[in-house]
């Protein structure tokens, strides 16, 4: 009942019913862009991500707030931990504490791949043995997509070296990946990294092959009422149209961009519920073409995906449709979801782990904060970067 959740809530329910109007007129009504009507967020927070890290990485798992040492650590998270490092640099948010935690996730990453056979483990245990000879190909590909961050985006020479040299070597891997999602977690690497080492031909030639791939699937799969890779929807769906939207951008193919641009206003159209909010593929079961869609349990790496990729559209086209799509997926951590629960704590800065049929989970782990955090620092920049771009000249 503190008046500034209140008057949240209000605006929240505000939004609702413009949003149901439109449902009934199949009307757009005229919207602020986004640089005419900046978005109020909330505050960003690392101390739940401060004491879910120890000297070694993120732990993968919580008990409600508290790490979970018998779980361990794992690649996955670590990955999109210095992903979340990388962005808060440009943020310039608390820089003292994110360059170390920056070093511990970039140092587990370093840690976890084997030179041998050229692959990155996954699971580590609290006492620092690792629980497999090789992790999946999405840890991979995730671990590729973080490195590709570090060279484009991170202020420091060192760690854009360290993840250069670890990027060349682990990349090749990922033409032997059967995984689609691993190729678009690699894809966008790739995209990263070019952004700074263009010249790079074996990374291009990759990207090339792997943008073939995803598009063969598309092609393949793809109906007038399933407009899709594969014939179902399962975890970080937005992933696979993200990729095709910012390989299709790079390389100056627009039917690449189209079919990413087409399966993602898809997605948004499957994931929106009769009142107008997000409501993500559950992963209870998943959502095969002409089987029963599974409403539950609602994961948070899927609307982080969602933000991700279309703020990319975004970005790409300017069209504010996708700032709002954006902005829908992210207010499902705010409680604008089928329960009305918040799945942010604000008092902790972790996020809940999912929203089941009856409840939000208790636990604040690694995954679920790690991809509010994500979300928030994406919307962060994107604000900032069209704030600069509008400032009149002094």
């Amino acid at each position: 009942m503190i008046w500034s959740n209140v008057s949240g809530l209000y605006m929240r329910s505000f939004e609702l019913a413009r949003l149901e109007l439109a449902v009934l007129s199949r009307k757009s009504f005229a919207t602020k862009t986004l640089d005419q009507q900046p978005r109020e967020l909330p505050e960003l927070r690392l101390e739940h991500l401060s004491r879910m890290t120890d000297s070694t990485g993120i732990f993968q798992h919580a008990i409600f707030t508290v790490p979970n040492f018998s779980e361990g650590y794992c690649t996955d998270d670590n990955a999109r931990a210095f992903i979340l490092a990388v962005l808060l640099d440009e943020l310039e948010e608390e820089p003292d504490r994110v360059r170390t935690l920056a070093t511990t996730y970039a140092a587990f990453l370093n840690h976890a791949f084997d030179s041998k056979t050229r692959r990155f483990h996954n699971h580590l245990s609290f006492d620092r043995r690792w629980l497999d000879d090789q992790g999946s190909e999405d840890s991979h590909a995730r671990a590729l997509w973080a490195l590709g961050v570090a060279v484009g985006r991170s202020p420091y020479r060192s760690f854009q070296v360290m993840a250069g040299q670890l990027f060349a070597k682990a990349l090749p891997a990922a033409t032997e990946f059967t995984s689609p999602r691993a190729w678009a977690f690699s894809l966008i690497g790739i995209h990263e990294y070019l952004g700074r080492l263009s010249g790079d031909r074996v990374a291009s030639q990759i990207r090339e092959t792997l943008t073939s791939r995803l598009m063969e699937l598309f092609n393949k799969c793809a109906q007038p009422d399933w407009r899709w890779f594969e014939e179902e929807l399962t975890y970080d769906n937005a992933k696979l149209a993200h990729a095709l939207l910012l390989g299709g951008r790079a390389t100056g193919q627009p039917a690449v961009f189209e079919q990413g641009l087409q399966a993602l206003r898809w997605l948004a159209e499957v994931q929106t519920s009769e009142n107008g909010h997000f409501r993500p593929i559950g992963n209870n079961g998943f959502y095969r073409r002409g089987g029963i869609r599974a409403t539950f349990d609602q994961q948070p790496i899927e609307a982080q995906a969602m933000v991700s990729a279309c703020l990319e559209a975004y970005r790409a086209t300017s069209d504010s449709w996708w700032y709002e799509q954006a902005q829908r997926a992210f207010d499902w951590f705010l409680g604008w979801n089928d329960l009305g629960l918040e799945l942010y704590s604000p008092t902790t800065g972790g996020c809940r782990d999912a929203l089941h049929v009856d409840r939000a989970n208790g636990n604040h782990g690694a995954e679920s904060t790690l991809a509010f955090l994500l979300s928030l620092a994406e919307l962060q920049i994107m604000q900032n970067t069209v704030t600069v771009f509008n400032e009149p000249a002094a």
